[in-house]
C-alpha cells in the first residue's frame, strides 16, 4: 500500500510539474534576430537608471511580469511600435502592481531620451543605456533594435521579439496577459 501511494504521489508531482512548464509561453527565435539569450534563460543582473534618476535592478523586479523594450530615437521602427506599446500594453497594465514596463534607450544622453519619449507620446518609464552595455547582455553588439523581452514572475525570459510585426506583437500581448493571470 505504501508503495502504491508513493508511486501515485511521484506521478502527481511529475504531472503537475509538466503541466506548469508546458503552460509557460515561449517562442522560437530566428538566428537573424541577433539574440545571445533564449527563452528560459534567467534575466541577467544589471542596473538601469531611469530618466527620473531612479535606479532599478532585475532582482528588484522579481515576482513581477516584466517587459523590457530596447529602443532609440534614431530607430524608425521603434517610433512606429512605441505608440502601440503605450496604448495596448502600458495603458492596460500600468496600474497592475505585478507588471513593469521599461523602455531602455540605446546609448543616448538623458536630454535626448526625455525629448524622444515626449515626441513619441509615451508615458512608460525610459532608462538610459550608455555604451549599449545593457543591450549587449541580450543581443550581439551590432544587432538592431527595436526588440522586446518578456520576463515571467520567476525572473525567466519567456518571449523575445525583434522589429515590429503585428502578429508577433499581438502574440506578445497574449503572453503578457497569460503571465499576469497566473
Amino acid at each position: 500500500m505504501n508503495y502504491l501511494l508513493s508511486t501515485l504521489l511521484i506521478m502527481l508531482i511529475v504531472m503537475t510539474t509538466f503541466a506548469q512548464t508546458s503552460n509557460t509561453p515561449q517562442n522560437n527565435i530566428p538566428a537573424d534576430y541577433g539574440y545571445i539569450i533564449k527563452p528560459g534563460d534567467v534575466l541577467p543582473e544589471f542596473e538601469m537608471t531611469l530618466t527620473t534618476g531612479e535606479k532599478v535592478t532585475p532582482l528588484e523586479l522579481k515576482g513581477k511580469v516584466v517587459m523590457l523594450q530596447f529602443t532609440a530615437s534614431w530607430c524608425g521602427v521603434c517610433r512606429k511600435e512605441m505608440p502601440h506599446i503605450e496604448k495596448d500594453i502600458w495603458q492596460k497594465h500600468k496600474n497592475n502592481p505585478d507588471f513593469v514596463l521599461i523602455g531602455i534607450d540605446r546609448d543616448e544622453p538623458l536630454d535626448k531620451v526625455i525629448e524622444f519619449g515626449k515626441k513619441v507620446g509615451i508615458s512608460y518609464p525610459l532608462a538610459l543605456d550608455p555604451g549599449a552595455e545593457i543591450f549587449q547582455l541580450f543581443a550581439e553588439k551590432q544587432a538592431g533594435i527595436t526588440r522586446n523581452i518578456i520576463v515571467d514572475k520567476s525572473g525567466k525570459m519567456v518571449y523575445l521579439t525583434r522589429l515590429f510585426k503585428m502578429e508577433e506583437f499581438n502574440e506578445m500581448k497574449e503572453v503578457i496577459n497569460s503571465l499576469l493571470k497566473n
